[in-house]
């Protein structure tokens, strides 16, 4: 971050050239019409964490010397997508900003300017000169006091003209949803969603339309308390804690409230919210002290605060419950590091990342990341990361001590980016927001600024398409509600969500035998009585000359979701105890029995020589654990 004291210069400011401007009503500016204020030019691009930072340092002193400031963002964008104007328009409606904006594609006023970084900040008084030339974020201090001198010299002076500015605001409209964030299913079969623009939550049916409740009065800012009082500001992801956890600790869901630099708890039961994490301050610095091992290698300090309400944090962004942690993980966009944070301690910790931003692979305090803006865990416990600014795949893999290594599967850095299928090392993305595991292990992707929904595939190294046209998607859902597993996306941009199919091959588990995932069963934590129902056909009889001729496997992914009664035994019946602390996995029966054909003898026995047949089938059930969830399990095995 680099900034100048008030120029001794008096440099006269250049023109504002542009393709055109947003909230004047239509009007074009230039420095003639803003002569008499003091005008703030803020370079930014609707990509930057760092750029909304400043968009909402700049609020309180728009709002306190409105009638002399004039606020203008010249936006001069990053990637493709944000030279886009219909894309522009959307992000200064999203990000609610009351100040004109000038629409510079061509870079032609960030050139004029001398811009070298987003944010930058140039400063022009009253008569048209360059006062200060600033940029990165954290000078709000700073332009106040600047903003005081410049009042008091040009008042004095009688060049100040007071009065409105020429923002002009544009009409409402009315929306169910305005620019979603993020998604979360529940146990209910309907879905939670970050209402984001509306600064709020929303319980959908599952027709993703009908809207069953709101947490949240829907004004910007910041209060715990019941669903109609609470408010939050620009909440993103949300992460649903295992059933024992939110025993324990007393709420369900964990919310990253980004703008509010916070983690917010939300009672699924009686709408409640309340902070667990961020005391509100964003933090600037690199997030917490890092360690060196023995053989020199540095990494991250896994906590570094154990008051989770006076620990300061930076527009989380994502969240998601880490099996092998047993901490929610937070994607830590403003810091470019991914934290933890552990419900029942309050602990907040490093999981990897140095604070630096771009695209570095290995050990965990070694890896440079940029905005990490989404995260999900897949069955073998890997965390994946859509990494927003290097428009990267990236998936952290723990070993047997939890110690972490960064690994990227597609991007290649901060200023590359694109639209390629193919081999992974090849392929490109512009800006992800989000991620999904699919069944087969492959991992979705909302390609963000590209409209898209990608898939790599872990076994081919590949990158595939699996739909375009969209508007701005910015997460994306495994949705196992209906008979056959679909793929639910946000689509920020039309304010909605939508149901995509999946391909073929990403519908197939391959355990001994393809199988189609099923809706997934609610069964309660602790002891589950399992039966595999089988009679013989007619003309049959169970063959138990030589024992009994049934035999039953069983085990689950993750394993850890099984406490007791896995394995390989004789019998079509078992007792199972499921661990509460693990919120979904699959539970896996195969099941065997022998019959013979033929009546019996006298005896009753089975005659010699008798056909015999093997009936055996296998079964993947995923399953949610939910205290309201079933005891018993109920499967028929049935001959082929």
């Amino acid at each position: 971050m680099e900034s100048s004291v008030k120029s001794l210069a008096r440099v006269r400011a250049s023109e504002l050239a542009g393709r055109g401007w947003l909230n004047t009503g239509g009007a074009a500016l230039d420095l003639e019409k803003l002569r008499g204020k003091i005008v703030v030019l803020d370079f930014w691009t609707f990509c930057c964490i760092n750029c909304l930072h400043v968009l909402d340092e700049l609020r309180p002193l728009e709002a306190e010397y409105k009638d002399v400031m004039v606020t203008v963002g010249v936006h001069s964008p990053k990637f493709e997508h944000e030279a886009d104007p219909v894309a522009l328009a959307a992000a200064v409606e999203r990000y609610e900003i009351t100040h004109p904006v000038l629409d510079d594609p061509d870079l032609l006023t960030w050139q004029a300017y001398s811009a070298r970084a987003w944010p930058t900040l140039v400063v022009i008084d009253p008569e048209g000169y360059i006062v200060a030339h600033l940029s990165g974020e954290g000078h709000a201090a700073g332009l106040g006091s600047l903003m005081s001198e410049l009042i008091e010299e040009h008042e004095a002076k009688g060049t100040l003209h007071r009065g409105d500015g020429p923002y002009v605001a544009p009409e409402p409209v009315s929306r169910d949803l305005r620019f979603p964030g993020k998604v979360l299913p529940l146990s209910n079969g309907n879905f939670l969603v970050t209402d984001t623009g509306h600064h709020r939550l929303v319980e959908l049916g599952p027709d993703l339309l009908t809207v069953v409740r709101s947490i949240g009065s829907g004004t910007r800012g910041f209060a715990d308390g019941g669903p109609a009082v609470a408010e939050f500001n620009e909440p993103q992801g949300l992460s649903l804690l295992p059933v024992a956890v939110a025993a324990e600790v007393g709420y369900d869901v964990v919310v990253a409230d980004s703008v509010n630099h916070r983690l917010r708890g939300i009672s699924l039961t009686t709408g409640d919210v309340r902070t667990v994490a961020g005391n509100g301050v964003q933090r600037l610095l690199e997030a917490g002290p890092a360690r060196v091992d023995d053989d020199g290698a540095t990494t991250s300090a896994r906590t570094f605060a154990t008051a989770p309400l006076e620990t300061a944090l930076s527009s989380p962004w994502d969240v998601a419950y880490s099996s092998v942690l047993k901490k929610v993980v937070i994607a830590m966009a403003g810091t470019h590091q991914i934290f933890d944070f552990d419900p029942s301690t309050g602990d907040v910790g490093i999981v990897a990342g140095n604070g630096l931003e771009g695209l570095l692979d290995g050990a965990a305090g070694q890896a440079w990341f940029a905005q990490p803006s989404g995260l999900t865990e897949d069955a073998d416990g890997n965390l994946w990361v859509a990494d927003s600014e290097t428009s990267a795949l990236r998936v952290l893999r723990f070993d047997e001590n939890s110690d972490v290594t960064v690994e990227t599967v597609i991007g290649e850095g901060l200023f590359d980016f694109g639209f390629r299928d193919g081999a992974a090392t090849d392929a490109r993305l512009q800006h992800p927001l989000g991620v999904a595991v699919l069944p087969d292990g492959s991992v979705a992707i909302a390609d963000t600024y590209n409209g898209a929904v990608r898939r790599y595939d872990p076994a081919t190294a590949t990158v595939s398409t699996l739909a375009r046209g969209l508007a701005e998607p910015s997460d994306v859902l495994l949705d196992e509600t209906g008979e056959v597993p679909r793929l639910l996306v946000v689509e920020a941009n039309t304010h909605q969500l939508i149901r995509l199919p999946l391909p073929q091959n990403a519908l197939q588990v391959d355990e001994g035998a393809a199988q189609t995932l099923r809706p997934k069963t609610l069964v309660a934590p602790g002891e589950l009585a399992l039966t595999i129902n089988f009679s013989a056909p007619t003309g049959q009889k169970l063959d138990d000359r030589w024992g009994d001729p049934t035999q039953l496997k069983v085990s689950a992914t993750p394993p850890e979701l099984l406490v007791s009664g896995g394995g390989t035994s004789v019998g079509l019946s078992r007792k199972l105890v499921l661990a509460a602390d693990i919120p979904e996995g699959v539970l896996h029966f195969s099941a065997r029995a022998a019959a013979c054909d033929g009546p019996e003898d006298a005896s009753g026995e089975i005659p010699d020589h008798a056909a015999c047949h093997l009936y055996q089938q296998d079964w993947g059930i995923p399953v949610l654990i939910d205290v309201n969830g079933g005891a018993e399990l109920a499967l028929d095995l049935r001959g082929l």
